[in-house]
């Protein structure tokens, strides 16, 4: 073979090798080496931002699954179950006990609802006798509230009303004209107007 390519000369002639020619390998090699080159000058940045936020997108995710399957929580419900029955057992009490405190609320309210309503009940009795017996029931009605604003001040502080003095005089009427100050306007004459 040897003696092949010593006639053959540069080795073309003998025949096809197993790999590619030089000059074909370096007219690739030329061709990927121009494309790699644009690329870069045309993304580069954007390349490099990419491959940055890849890598930081990589280290938080591994963090995260290593801190996950390293926690606390993890290795104390997987080493020891009983805890976990005790967790879920507090849990179910907790919600047993709320559910008990809402119930009482509910009863409670619909106490007050049946009292208040026995109220109204009594009120309505009261202004009925009133006038089947020709007094006023309004009056009753004013005293009623006049004794559950006096229970109602007693616990409250009452609050006093500053005097104040009305806003325009007495005479002042909006319809009129007068008193309004600069501006007055006057509607416009009726009948047929004037221009054409």
């Amino acid at each position: 073979m040897a003696a092949v390519l010593e006639l053959g000369g540069d080795g073309a002639a003998a025949g096809p090798g197993p790999g590619p020619g030089p000059s074909l390998g370096r007219g690739g090699l030329e061709v990927l080496q121009h494309t790699v080159a644009s690329l870069l000058s045309s993304y580069g940045w954007y390349i490099l931002l990419a491959a940055v936020a890849v890598y930081l997108l990589v280290q938080k995710v591994s963090r995260s699954l290593a801190a996950r399957s390293s926690g606390p929580g993890a290795a104390e419900a997987a080493e020891e179950p009983d805890v976990v029955v005790r967790r879920q057992e507090a849990l179910a009490a907790a919600r047993l006990r709320m559910q008990e405190e809402l119930n009482a609320q509910a009863e409670r309210y619909k106490e007050k609802q049946k009292q208040l309503e026995e109220e109204k009940r009594r009120q309505k009795i009261a202004m009925w006798e009133s006038m089947q017996e020709g007094k006023s029931y309004k009056g009753n009605l004013k005293l009623n509230q006049q004794e559950a604003e006096s229970g109602a001040s007693t616990s409250a502080v009452p609050k006093s009303k500053p005097n104040k003095k009305p806003l325009r005089g007495g005479g002042y009427n909006p319809l009129s004209g007068e008193g309004g100050g600069t501006c007055s306007w006057r509607p416009g004459r009726r009948g047929p107007s004037a221009g054409g």
